[in-house]
């Protein structure tokens, strides 16, 4: 699997439980995904991922002010969920 694709499926899950800006989700929850620090260093470079460090854990949201290219990139990615993502 391409890591284009995991971003765009990490993204995905983010979107689908509503974790924009400070509403976050734990990193550990996204362990499947092989290459998951290189994703989240590189999507949070870009800014369509906020970085939620602290004490016990660290949580991903993705930036709202990105949803629009967020979604494209989503729907490029992973056309099977075209129309889907809100």
């Amino acid at each position: 699997m391409s890591i284009e694709v995991e971003k765009a499926q990490i993204l995905l899950k983010l979107i689908r439980k509503n974790n924009w800006n400070n509403r976050y989700d734990r990193l550990e929850h996204f362990k499947r995904f092989q290459d998951l620090k290189e994703i989240v260093k590189e999507l949070s470079k870009t800014g369509w991922l906020i970085v939620h460090k602290k004490p016990n854990y660290i949580g991903i949201a993705a930036n709202t002010k990105y949803k629009k290219e967020i979604k494209d990139f989503i729907e490029d990615k992973l056309p099977y969920v075209k129309g889907m993502v809100e």
